[in-house]
């Protein structure tokens, strides 16, 4: 089909009936397609996705939080094209490519400080269970054979395969599960919206996390690794919470002996205003998962970050019980390597992240405005390329509205039909832009989101 002609109504409806009769799509309850059929996508630019009838959409969301510098953007196509003649890919196993090894040094140079091991992987949830399983096996190895237990917060999201899905902690993906999950310690976790110390995020010491320490230290000589998410709890209704907390945790981990894995999947390569998030509180974890934002959203690829001693604790003579015998058919692709090698570039000569400043605090501004004299907006919190609200039915209590009245999904879909991908998070709305967006959508993007909030009040007062 040539993307620059538009089909006709009958054409896509076709397109959709195929697709729903072959197709299980993620995160979605199918039933609701027969109402709201799949959006079948011809062509994406820039900020903005156009589908097949025509109609354009404004990608508010970063197609799920991955793409960087927009959509088909002519450097990273480039990167792939030139790659795609030379390698596509190879066993990762005993052999390697120039991508991969000058990937691997640019992570390095880019990440904190003693993260000079990169194991490669293909998508987010196997990064965290890569970085699981290194953690147990580097412990039952080494001299502490107790250490078989994880940790990690309340309202976590690690991902959802089932180690990863065992250390989140979000009922609506993980309840059913259960039986099959890991059994993991839960740590108490910053609720800043509804602090119950009466503190500011921006200026407080943390004071929650005593309670969360002395759960820690309860535990203390169980624990092979904590999991945690740095400064953002994203699928939790993007609950941010300040350095502090996380730097405190770093340290107390460290004196009790157990790792910590950060979880940069969703807020590294620049979400927070840093490019990883570690920065601001200044700390080094025993292991990074980078994913999403690592190839500019073009392809599927994870890696691990660790140090020097964790890798030198399976480095042995032959002994296949102390190497880390752990695969992916598609670990380190060489086209995955190379974008992923094009978008950090980019970071870097386009001057992304001081540009990013600018346009967050204006992000932050036109929502903050748009919501100062809103009922039904508890709060709005920000950092760096992120903006969120909070909806609420009434301020002082801090209620949200009921889960069956389904808001997030009400105000999704309207949002679409005036050209807006916005896909809340339960009471949360959220603006998490691809880097290229311009100051004129970011205005077409709250207002939009905006007046399909108020029509969706509207009809709430009028059943």
């Amino acid at each position: 089909m040539n993307i620059n002609q538009a089909l006709s109504q009958n054409e896509v409806k076709q397109l959709q009936e195929k697709d729903l009769n072959l197709i299980w799509h993620p995160c979605s309850q199918m039933k609701d397609y027969e109402t709201l059929p799949p959006i079948v996508i011809a062509s994406g630019k820039g900020a903005e996705l156009t589908d097949v009838s025509g109609q354009t959409y404004l990608d508010c969301i970063s197609s799920w939080w991955c793409n960087l510098h927009g959509h088909s953007h002519p450097v990273l196509n480039q990167a792939i094209a030139d790659q795609l003649a030379k390698l596509e890919h190879v066993i990762f196993a005993n052999f390697t490519h120039e991508p991969a090894i000058e990937l691997a040094e640019r992570l390095v140079a880019l990440t904190p400080a003693g993260l000079d091991k990169v194991f490669f992987s293909d998508n987010g949830s196997a990064a965290v269970e890569v970085a699981m399983k290194m953690s147990f096996h580097y412990h039952q190895q080494n001299g502490q054979p107790n250490r078989r237990r994880f940790a990690a917060l309340e309202d976590a999201y690690h991902g959802e395969t089932l180690g990863a899905l065992s250390v989140s902690n979000l009922d609506l993906y993980s309840q059913v599960y259960k039986p099959l999950m890991l059994e993991v310690l839960r740590l108490p976790a910053p609720d800043c919206y509804r602090c119950a110390y009466n503190e500011c995020r921006e200026t407080c010491d943390a004071p929650c996390f005593e309670k969360t320490h002395a759960v820690m230290l309860a535990h203390q000589e169980e624990l092979s690794a904590i999991l945690v998410e740095p400064l953002i709890q994203c699928a939790a209704g993007m609950k941010i919470y300040p350095p502090i907390f996380l730097k405190k945790l770093s340290e107390a981990a460290k004196a009790i002996g157990c790792h910590l894995i950060a979880d940069e999947i969703a807020v590294g390569f620049g979400r927070t205003g840093t490019l990883f998030a570690c920065e601001q509180a200044t700390i080094s974890p025993d292991f990074m998962c980078l994913s999403k934002g690592l190839t500019g959203g073009y392809m599927p690829m994870s890696v691990v970050m660790t140090t020097q001693a964790i890798y030198n604790g399976f480095y042995d003579d032959y002994n296949r019980h102390r190497a880390f015998l752990h695969s992916h058919t598609y670990s380190g692709n060489a086209m995955a390597c190379a974008v992923a090698l094009a978008s950090l570039k980019l970071l870097e000569t386009e001057h992304t992240l001081e540009k990013n400043a600018t346009k967050g605090q204006l992000l932050h501004t036109l929502v903050k405005k748009a919501a100062e004299s809103h009922l039904n907006v508890g709060e709005v919190r920000s950092i760096g390329m992120l903006t969120a609200i909070e909806l609420v039915t009434d301020k002082v209590s801090k209620t949200g509205f009921a889960s069956e009245q389904r808001v997030g999904y009400q105000i999704y879909k309207k949002a679409l039909k005036k050209g807006l991908l916005l896909r809340p998070l339960g009471n949360v709305l959220y603006f998490l832009p691809p880097y290229c967006v311009t100051e004129a959508q970011l205005e077409q993007m709250v207002q939009i989101c905006f007046e399909c909030l108020d029509d969706f009040l509207a009809e709430q007062k009028n059943l």
